[in-house]
């Protein structure tokens, strides 16, 4: 097991691994964990009583986080010509079509989200193997399939995340940064888990969301109570 170093060892002394949190007090405790000399991402993880090994207990959505995530995420418009104009108007880093998919099949993959048209995705179909294991492939579910790309485009760089269960049960979403204030986590915590518990699968029973974890991008993990989270 590697050694501690004393910051890491000073951040696990601040939490007590036997409590549970509140929202308030993780959002709190998250920024005096923090070592990071950057502005480190803030995560959730949010384990579900749920099993992804069936298709009726899959648990995949979007959702638009009030504050963003503080990240530049940057956007790739694979679009036809008469799209080009309004993915650029709305703020997608590159676009383009055919020259960006001999890119991505060369190997670049340097982008955050991938927007795109219905009639494109048939191109897009043979780069599963690279885009798939990345999380890019575009799809309708996410709104990253549509006839509206610069509404897809711009509401990606305003903060819309998708998320989807992991085999563990698991949904890991980042919903700021460290240098937030804690009420705007705290917003964007509400509304990630607002969206989660709309889409709780009919075939899943018993407890629901099962424990959730805040943490910053080098910090140990708080344990929150499901209970103070106004979903």
């Amino acid at each position: 097991m590697a050694k501690l170093t004393k910051k890491q060892k000073e951040a696990l002394e601040k939490i007590d691994r036997t409590s549970l949190y509140s929202v308030e007090e993780a959002t709190s405790l998250v920024k005096e964990v923090n070592y990071a000399k950057y502005d480190a991402s803030v995560d959730i993880a949010v384990r579900l009583g749920v099993d992804p090994k069936k298709a009726n207990q899959m648990v995949r959505g979007v959702v638009s986080l009030p504050h963003g995530t503080g990240k530049d995420v940057r956007v790739l418009a694979l679009v036809t010509p008469d799209k080009e104009a309004e993915a650029k108007e709305a703020g997608a880093d590159y676009v383009g079509l055919d020259e960006y998919l001999q890119k991505i099949k060369e190997g670049w993959t340097d982008v955050d989200v991938i927007v795109t048209m219905p009639a494109v995705m048939g191109k897009l179909g043979p780069l599963g193997r690279i885009l798939g294991p990345r999380g890019l492939m575009p799809n309708p579910k996410s709104g990253t399939v549509t006839l509206e790309v610069g509404k897809a485009v711009s509401e990606v760089k305003a903060g819309k995340i998708d998320f989807k269960v992991d085999r563990y049960g698991i949904i890991h979403a980042a919903i700021g940064k460290v240098s937030f204030e804690p009420v705007k986590l705290q917003e964007n915590i509400n509304e990630l888990m607002t969206t989660l518990v709309k889409l709780k699968p009919t075939a899943a029973k018993g407890v629901y969301v099962k424990s959730i974890t805040l943490s910053s991008t080098q910090s140990p993990g708080i344990p929150v109570d499901p209970k103070s989270v106004n979903a």
